[in-house]
């Protein structure tokens, strides 16, 4: 035991292009006592491409042992470990693992620091061209066509631009609910943000639908749509909806 407290540190790693890390980020990974990341493999490039002194305490934090994870960060905490936090990529807790541990820290009275860095979300934002002075955030829809569109028309009314994640194998899925509660909006589909092969594909709802019909994807996904604003929504003709 020890009189020093803890404090727990979620560090923001690449999504894809490992020069988006930053040095603080490089630091704070060989300063911690110990460090939860979504896969020790995963995160172990990062140590051997930086050269970084890999803390003695390593373990797993994934969707499968979160809660069994958060219970191990607090009893570090308690004994004084200073504990870092990370996904595999961008940030802990944002569509990845992290959230519980976080709160939980949070809860029980320890500090969290939070490191920035890259995360998929402001990139797809700003390069779709759609307004960001107001946006929301909606993760990843739920899989099947009804309950997509449930989840979807909560915001049908309001005018910010959404952000969605989604697989690969889903996006024409996706972009047909959308098609079907918001109308012709302007959208765009951001593939592999950061990585060699990114692309930006930006249009109407039903010229992305012609585009990514028949289309095999591979790698991660962001789709950003427009909101309720009469501006970014288009005509069209009613018997292709």
């Amino acid at each position: 035991m020890t009189d020093k407290i803890g404090k727990l540190i979620v560090i923001a790693t690449p999504i894809g292009n490992l020069e988006d890390i930053s040095i603080r980020a490089i630091r704070m990974l060989g300063e911690v006592d110990a460090l939860a990341c979504e896969d020790t493999r995963h995160t172990k490039i990062l140590f051997d491409k930086f050269n970084i002194t890999r803390p003695k305490i390593i373990f797993s934090n994934h969707e499968y042992n979160e809660d069994n994870a958060a219970y191990r960060i607090l009893s570090l905490l308690r004994d004084g470990y200073n504990v870092g936090l990370c996904s595999n990529a961008g940030y802990p807790g944002i569509s990845d693992p992290g959230y519980t541990a976080v709160n939980s820290a949070i809860t029980n009275g320890y500090e969290v620091e939070v490191i920035p860095g890259a995360s998929a979300l402001p990139i797809a934002l700003i390069s779709s061209g759609l307004p960001v002075s107001s946006f929301t955030f909606k993760g990843f829809p739920p899989r099947k066509s009804g309950k997509r569109q449930n989840f979807m028309a909560i915001d049908k009314e309001l005018p910010h631009t959404m952000i969605y994640y989604e697989a690969p194998t889903r996006v024409i899925d996706l972009l047909k609910d959308a098609h079907m509660v918001y109308g012709n909006r302007m959208a765009a589909v951001c593939i592999e943000l950061t990585k060699i092969y990114e692309k930006i594909h930006r249009g109407t709802l039903s010229e992305l639908i012609a585009a990514f019909t028949d289309t095999t994807i591979k790698g991660e996904v962001v789709i950003v749509i427009a909101g309720n604003n009469k501006k970014f929504i288009k005509e069209e003709d009613p018997d292709v909806r």
